[in-house]
């Protein structure tokens, strides 16, 4: 009887797989009839055969469940309490991470081995990848809550079970986890299961707001919503706060209270544009800290709330505040690969003017208004041009990147513009399709447009404004859809006014300025620092630095920017022992904080000898090129020969800063 009425299931199955539902039988909702058809076409599995499950062994587990430490704890805590509330049923409490593994249950001892039959154990894969359908896998792939009921399952070994999966969204991410109830051998219909079903959706809301507000527990937080009763109960919305009362955090509820899209549209946005205040936003904000229940509207749609700011926890800036929690000494990492493109969401993380940039950028990313990103050297302009192309229209067409200061000036209207087969001499017999032919219908990023000869700059705007281009070699135009992000670290005003670069096509360029901070000046460094180490972790396995090492770099002041940190902690976690980063395995100059060097016009001047006396340069009759040639030496002497922070310091590329120092004659050291 069981085996015919699997093979029933497994054909139905396989119908629906097919497209080819049999006659008078009830069609599964679509939910469902996607699952199956993920699980037989991109799976390969099959309903008749399930394969056998993967449990993680007992040290693989702890480690997933030590980074998972604060949903741990909170997730299990109420877990615990809702079984109280519905022991007796017959229902398991599960909870897995967004893998789909079961990190922990909660189950009548006397029915501990029907689940341990069924598979429903710590440590198991529920991921539809290796369970075919269920509540747990179905939850995660559709990133909803999820009702698998009996015959609704893939596998036919399966259809005893009832499963309802809830998403557990976490304060950054969207879906971390899955709460998830159920039923082995119960032949009752679907709605009997809806009392069980509302109470797991309350856990899980419940899990989320302990977790934002734990994950935010060191930023202002506004409770609100239009019932003054439900104000900082879990049925209320959460805004977090910068201290300039700019949104860098927003739960879900907050997000339908005020009727956004998502969370994402709140977030990077000042209050006074979600809540009309009176006066500034610093006196509102006091306000609402002073008022235990004060009245706010949202002018948009003329909806009266009711809120209450809880102010933010102190913490010493600089101190490790995570990791005291598993272990005093130790901050465990968990892996997380970078993708091959950042979201912008990404790359704002919770610093407010990061925030405000990536709101700004989502506004405009298909408007048609050029941007220009300004920001010191790597700060990520390059990493926030490609988001910005990877969340456009454009995605799908090449994203072309040219770093102006890196290519010759001999070579570079070439590069740019291309050419017909023996244009020149050295050419390719083929000829070469430029970057702005390469990225036409895409995004041509033109990174340090600073660094661009006047020349060319002249020819870019004719292109910009014809939309275009003439190989060189040839005399007939080619047409090109472009799209223009520019970026430099140079300040292209002053440049204006030094005639080094064209007014009209800075004013071409600059539809919208971007202002990256330096590393050293975002809010939310020590998230960077995290992210970053989590990015190169390798082969799954954690990492874990030590608090005092930690401290270095969120105290250091990254004069390399985001580039300078990834390969600090590259090298860090190459040469350390056991996965663990320790203050040693830091460079000296991160270990041992050396005062910050006095500003150009404080500094002692450089001795005679920091030149050759016979230099016929150092005497030539030319004063600004003698004046020119000692500032250089002076930087370059102060910055101990690191052409990457003379550079900085001049504000000129490491390109520019050689060819002055190949015109002035300075050698170059070794290694620098």
């Amino acid at each position: 009887m069981a085996n015919a009425l699997g093979s029933r299931h497994s054909e139905e199955v396989m119908r629906i797989v097919h497209s080819l539902p049999r006659a008078g039988r009830e069609l599964p909702d679509r939910t469902i009839a996607r699952s199956w058809i993920r699980c037989a076409t991109d799976y390969r599995l099959d309903p008749a055969r399930p394969e056998a499950p993967t449990i993680l062994d007992t040290r693989a587990l702890q480690d997933r469940r030590e980074q998972l430490a604060d949903l741990m704890q909170i997730a299990t805590a109420e877990i615990d309490r809702l079984y109280d509330q519905i022991s007796g049923s017959g229902y398991a409490l599960l909870l897995t991470d967004a893998d789909g593994i079961i990190l922990y249950e909660k189950v009548d001892p006397t029915l501990k081995e029907m689940f341990r039959g069924a598979g429903l154990v710590p440590g198991a894969d529920w991921s539809e990848r290796s369970r075919g359908t269920n509540g747990m896998g179905t939850c995660l792939a559709e990133r909803k809550p999820v009702t698998v009921h009996r015959t609704d399952h893939f596998y036919t070994h399966h259809i005893g079970l009832t499963c309802f999966g809830v998403p557990i969204r976490g304060p950054v991410d969207d879906l971390i986890a899955v709460l998830d109830a159920s039923c082995v051998g119960s032949h009752d219909t679907r709605a009997t299961h809806m009392h069980t079903m509302a109470l797991v959706r309350l856990s899980a809301h419940i899990i989320e707001k302990c977790l934002f507000l734990r994950h935010h527990e060191h930023n202002a937080v506004l409770r609100f919503h239009s019932r003054p009763d439900l104000v900082n109960l879990f049925h209320d919305g959460a805004l977090a706060l910068a201290e300039d009362g700019t949104v860098i955090g927003a739960d879900h509820t907050a997000a339908q209270l005020l009727e956004a899209k998502d969370r994402y549209e709140l977030v990077g946005r000042p209050l006074g544009e979600i809540f009309e205040v009176e006066g500034s936003i610093a006196g509102s904000l006091e306000r609402l800290r002073t008022e235990p229940i004060a009245a706010l509207r949202d002018p948009r749609r003329g909806q009266g709330y009711y809120a209450n700011l809880h102010a933010a926890r102190s913490t010493p800036r600089g101190t490790a505040r995570h990791a005291t929690r598993s272990s005093p000494e130790l901050v465990k990492v968990t892996p997380h690969p970078t993708p091959p493109v950042l979201t912008l969401e990404d790359l704002a993380g919770e610093d407010p003017q990061m925030l405000r940039n990536v709101r700004s950028a989502r506004r405009i990313v298909d408007s048609g208004v050029s941007v220009l990103i300004q920001g010191p050297t790597g700060s990520g302009k390059e990493a926030f041009a490609h988001a910005m192309h990877h969340a456009s229209a454009r995605a799908r067409q090449p994203f072309v990147a040219v770093n102006c200061a890196a290519i010759p000036e001999t070579l570079i209207e070439s590069e740019l513009f291309g050419y017909k087969p023996g244009a020149f001499t050295g050419a390719r017999k083929e000829g070469m399709r430029g970057k702005i032919l390469q990225s036409s219908g895409g995004t041509l990023f033109l990174d340090e447009i600073g660094d661009m000869p006047l020349c060319l700059q002249t020819r870019l705007l004719r292109v910009l404004e014809e939309q275009e281009i003439v190989p060189l070699g040839s005399e007939a135009p080619v047409k090109v859809d472009l799209h223009v992000i520019a970026a430099s670290h140079r300040n292209l005003r002053e440049m204006i006014a030094r005639g080094e670069f064209r007014e009209d096509l800075y004013y071409r360029l600059n539809g919208i300025t971007l202002e990256l901070p330096r590393l050293a000046d975002r809010a939310d460094k020590e998230r960077v620092i995290h992210r970053a180490l989590a990015a190169e972790t390798r082969n799954g396995r954690p990492a874990a630095i030590e608090v005092d090492a930690l401290e270095r770099l969120v105290a250091y002041p990254w004069p390399g920017n985001i580039r300078e940190l990834r390969n600090v902690i590259r090298t860090a976690l190459a040469i350390c022992d056991g996965g663990v980063v320790r203050l040693m395995d830091l460079p000296r100059e991160i270990r041992e904080p050396q005062p910050i060097p006095a500003t150009p016009a404080a500094s002692a001047p450089v001795a005679p000898s920091a030149a050759p006396a016979d230099d016929p340069l150092e005497t030539c009759a030319n004063p600004l090129q003698a004046a020119e040639r000692a500032a250089l030496l002076r930087v370059i002497e102060k910055c101990r020969g690191n052409m990457t922070h003379a550079a900085e310091h001049l504000g000129v590329s490491r390109n520019t800063l050689y060819r002055k120092m190949k015109t002035h004659g300075i050698p170059t050291r070794s290694g620098s």
